[in-house]
C-alpha cells in the first residue's frame, strides 16, 4: 500500500467520531500510516529528557510511541479514537502500560483534572489536520491546559490549501503564526530536511512553547 498523503478522496463532514476512525482501520484506509516512526519526531526526541511526560495525540498505530518506549522514555502517553489502533499497538508492544494508551475523544478526556498541567511535550503529527477545522481553536486552548508552563508542542503541519475536502485538512504558515501565538510562543516554523519525500513540499516543522499563564 502506498503511504502518501490522502486519508480520503471524498468530502467528509464528521471525522470526529470513533466509528469514523474505526471504519478507516477496518477498511485499511490509513494513508497517513508510515509503517514506522516519523523521522522528524524522532529527531526532536533526541534532545528531550527521558523523564519528560510526552503525549502523542491521534497516534494511530503508535510507531513513534513504540520507538520512544523502546528507547527508554519513561512517561509516554498515546491517544487515538480507534480501539483497533490500541489493540494492534499493544499486540506489537505488549510491555507498554495499557492505561497510557487513551482512547476516545481527545477534547473530552483531556479536560479531566488528572491531565491539566500534566505534559512537558506534545508531539504533533497528523492530528491537527485530522480534526474538523472548526475545532482548531479548541485544540490550541486544550493544549494550553494539558501542558505545563514552558511545555512545548512540536511536530508537523500541512501547508496545502485548506478546503472542505478532508481529512486531512490543509492550512498555511499564516494560519499557524496566528493560531500558535499567545499563550504560546512560536519558536520554529520551517521545512525540515527529514520530512519524508511524499510530504516534503506539503508540510512544515513547528514548535511552540507555552508561556506562563
Amino acid at each position: 500500500m502506498s503511504r502518501t498523503l490522502p486519508y480520503s478522496s471524498e468530502k467528509i463532514t464528521m471525522p470526529n467520531s470513533a466509528k469514523y476512525w474505526e471504519d478507516r482501520y477496518q477498511q485499511d484506509q490509513t494513508g497517513w500510516d508510515l509503517e514506522g516512526p516519523t523521522p522528524v519526531l524522532q529527531a526532536v526526541m533526541a534532545t528531550i529528557s527521558k523523564d519528560a511526560r510526552i503525549l502523542i495525540p491521534g497516534c494511530g498505530l503508535g510507531w513513534d510511541g513504540e520507538a520512544l518506549h523502546k528507547a527508554g522514555y519513561r512517561h509516554v502517553y498515546l491517544s487515538d479514537w480507534a480501539e483497533s489502533a490500541k489493540r494492534a499497538f499493544l499486540t506489537r508492544v505488549p510491555d507498554f502500560p495499557e492505561d497510557r494508551f487513551l482512547t476516545g475523544d481527545f477534547f473530552t478526556w483531556s479536560t479531566e483534572s488528572p491531565w491539566i498541567d500534566h505534559f512537558d511535550l506534545v508531539l504533533e503529527c497528523t492530528f491537527y489536520c485530522a480534526i474538523p477545522p472548526e475545532k482548531r481553536e479548541n485544540y490550541v486552548q486544550q493544549m494550553a491546559q494539558i501542558l505545563r508552563p514552558g511545555g512545548q508542542i512540536c511536530g508537523l503541519l500541512f501547508t496545502f490549501p485548506l478546503t472542505d475536502q478532508g481529512p486531512p485538512f490543509g492550512g498555511s504558515t499564516e494560519e499557524y503564526r496566528q493560531r500558535f501565538s499567545l499563550p504560546f510562543e512560536l519558536t520554529a516554523l520551517r521545512p525540515h530536511p527529514l520530512s519524508i519525500k511524499a510530504r516534503a513540499d506539503k508540510e512544515v516543522y513547528f514548535c511552540a512553547t507555552l508561556q506562563s499563564l
